[in-house]
C-alpha cells in the first residue's frame, strides 16, 4: 500500500485529471473503481495500492515515482515558514489551507511564496528592480536558482550525456587524470594551464591574449582539479547548459549568469565522477563519503553534491537532502529529495546536528532526526574549512549536512551499530521557531506565530517562549 497521505498522492493526481479534463467518473471507470473511492483518493483519505499505482502512472503516461515523490511538501513547508511572518498575525491562513494550497495550485502557491520574497526584499531597504529587463536583486536570484535545481531534481541528463563524452575523450590518452585534464584543455581549446600566484580571492583567471589558464598556487589539489573540469564545461557544454536555462523559469538578470555557474559545476562533478561508477561505488561502499573522495579525488563537500545528483531513471541513487550553512546560521545552500524542509528564509533548528557538528571540527557527526509531523530522517554533518594554503589566511567554517528518509538510512554506512528503530536515538528537530508546534522546546527564540504567550512570574522556564499560554 502506498500511504497518500504521507506521499499526498492525492493532489497530483487531482491535477493530472483537470489538465486532462477528466470528470471523477470518467478516470474511475478506466482504472476500475468507483468514483467515491476515487474521490477519497484524490482528498488523501484512502491508501493506494501498488497495482492501482502503476494503473494510474500508466494512465496518464508518467513514472509511478512521479505520482510518489514531488516538491509539495517542501512548497508547503517554504509557505507556512512565510506565513508564519509577524504581517500575517492576525489572519485566519491554517496549516490545512496552506497545505490545500501547496498541493492543488502549485503555481499559485509559487507566486504567493515570490510575492512574499519581494516583500522581505523591499521591507530590508534593498533596491527593487525598477522596471522589466533590470537586473533580478542578487538575494532574489540566488533563491531562484534553489527553487531551479528543485524544480530538476538537481539532475540534468544533456550535462550527463556532456561529461561522459568527454571523459571518454580524456580516459582515452592513457595518462592519470590530472595530467589528461590539462592536455584536454590544451588540445581542444588551446589553453595552457599554469599555476600562478593569483591576488587574494582569486582562485581562477582566464588570461585569454596568451591562451594561459591560471590557478592559484593556493588550492588544494581537488578543488585545482575541479575548477579545470568546470573550465571544461563552460566551452564544452555551452550549448547544453544555454538550452536548460532557455526552457527553465528563472528571472532575467543575474539568475542566468548564476544558473551556468551551477551548471558548468554540475557538469565538472559528473566529469571527475563518471555516474556509472560513481553510483556502483556508493553502493559497494555504502556512501563512505571520505573513503568515494580518496576513490575520485574529490573533496567531502564534491562527493556530497555529487551523491544528490544520481537520479538517472532506472539507475537512481538514495534521495538525500543537503545544506551548507556557516557558523552564524546562514544557509548557503539548500537541496532535499529526502522530503525534510529546510528553511528558506532563516536558519534551521539549533537542534539539528547540521550546528552540532561545529563543536566537533572535521568529524561526522550522526542524527536521527523527527520532524514535528512525525517523518523521521538519519543525517550527518561534518564541518569544512576553506581558504589559502598558507600561514594566517584567513579562514571560513562551514558545516555541510547530509540525509536521507529513516527507511534508506541503513543503506548508509554511517548507520552501523545505530537502533534505527529506537525512540531513545531520537533528536526532535522542528523547521523554524516561529512554525514549529513544539512549545515544550527549551531552545525557542521565538513564540510560535499561531501562540501568544505570558509570562508567569511565580515560573522561570528555560526559554522564555517554551510555555505559552
Amino acid at each position: 500500500m502506498v500511504d497518500t497521505a504521507e506521499g499526498q498522492i492525492g493532489g497530483r493526481i487531482k491535477r493530472l485529471r483537470r489538465q486532462r479534463h477528466l470528470n471523477q467518473a470518467d478516470l474511475a471507470q478506466s482504472l476500475g473503481i468507483s468514483a467515491s473511492y476515487l474521490n477519497l483518493i484524490e482528498h488523501n483519505r484512502r491508501k493506494v495500492t501498488v497495482p492501482l499505482l502503476f494503473s494510474i502512472a500508466g494512465y496518464f503516461g508518467v513514472e509511478p515515482g512521479e505520482l510518489v515523490d514531488g516538491d509539495e511538501g517542501r512548497l508547503a513547508g517554504d509557505l507556512m515558514e512565510a506565513f508564519g511572518d509577524d504581517i500575517f498575525a492576525d489572519s485566519d491562513v491554517t496549516n490545512h489551507e496552506i497545505r490545500d494550497l501547496a498541493q492543488a495550485n502549485p503555481a499559485a502557491a509559487r507566486a504567493v511564496l515570490k510575492l512574499y520574497d519581494r516583500y522581505r526584499l523591499l521591507a530590508s531597504g534593498a533596491p527593487a528592480p525598477r522596471q522589466e529587463g533590470d537586473a533580478e536583486p542578487f538575494h532574489l536570484a540566488t533563491d531562484a536558482i534553489s527553487d531551479f535545481l528543485q524544480a530538476n531534481s538537481n539532475h540534468f541528463p544533456s550535462l550527463e550525456d556532456a561529461a561522459e563524452r568527454v571523459r571518454a575523450d580524456i580516459d582515452n590518452a592513457g595518462d592519470s587524470f590530472e595530467t589528461a585534464i590539462r592536455t584536454y584543455l590544451f588540445n581542444v581549446f588551446g589553453l595552457e594551464v599554469r599555476l600562478a600566484s593569483l591576488p587574494h580571492g582569486i582562485a581562477r583567471q582566464l588570461d585569454a591574449a596568451r591562451r594561459h589558464l591560471l590557478v592559484s598556487d593556493l588550492l588544494a589539489a581537488e578543488s585545482a582539479s575541479f575548477l579545470l573540469a568546470q573550465q571544461i564545461g563552460q566551452l564544452a557544454a555551452e550549448a547544453e547548459m544555454a538550452e536548460i536555462i532557455a526552457t527553465s523559469d528563472l528571472p532575467e538578470g543575474d539568475a542566468p549568469a548564476l544558473a551556468r555557474n551551477v551548471l558548468s559545476a554540475y557538469f565538472a562533478a559528473a566529469l571527475i565522477m563518471p555516474y556509472a561508477p560513481f553510483l556502483k561505488a556508493c553502493r559497494d561502499y555504502r556512501y563512505d563519503i571520505e573513503r568515494l573522495g580518496r576513490r575520485f579525488g574529490a573533496s567531502f563537500e564534491q562527493v556530497c553534491h555529487r551523491m544528490t545528483t544520481l537520479q538517472r531513471k532506472g539507475a537512481s541513487g538514495i534521495p538525500l537532502h543537503l545544506v551548507r550553512t556557516d557558523i552564524a546560521g546562514n544557509i548557503s545552500k539548500r537541496f532535499s529529495l529526502s522530503g525534510i524542509h529546510i528553511p528558506r528564509h532563516s536558519g534551521a533548528c539549533p537542534r539539528w546536528n547540521i550546528y552540532a557538528a561545529f563543536l566537533a571540527p572535521e568529524r561526522i557527526s550522526v542524527q536521527v532526526s523527527q520532524m514535528p509531523d512525525g517523518q523521521r530522517f538519519f543525517c550527518i554533518a561534518r564541518t569544512i574549512t576553506k581558504g589559502d594554503y598558507r600561514y594566517n589566511a584567513p579562514r571560513r567554517y562551514l558545516s555541510v549536512g547530509l540525509g536521507c528518509a529513516i527507511h534508506h538510512a541503513k543503506e548508509l554506512i554511517y548507520s552501523d551499530g545505530i537502533d534505527l528503530s529506537s525512540d531513545q536515538q531520537v533528536v526532535p528537530i522542528g523547521v523554524g521557531c516561529r512554525i514549529c508546534p513544539r512549545l515544550e522546546c527549551g531552545q525557542r527564540a521565538h513564540p510560535p506565530a499561531d501562540h501568544r504567550f505570558r509570562i508567569d512570574e511565580t515560573i522561570r522556564p528555560e526559554s522564555l517562549y517554551a510555555r505559552m499560554g
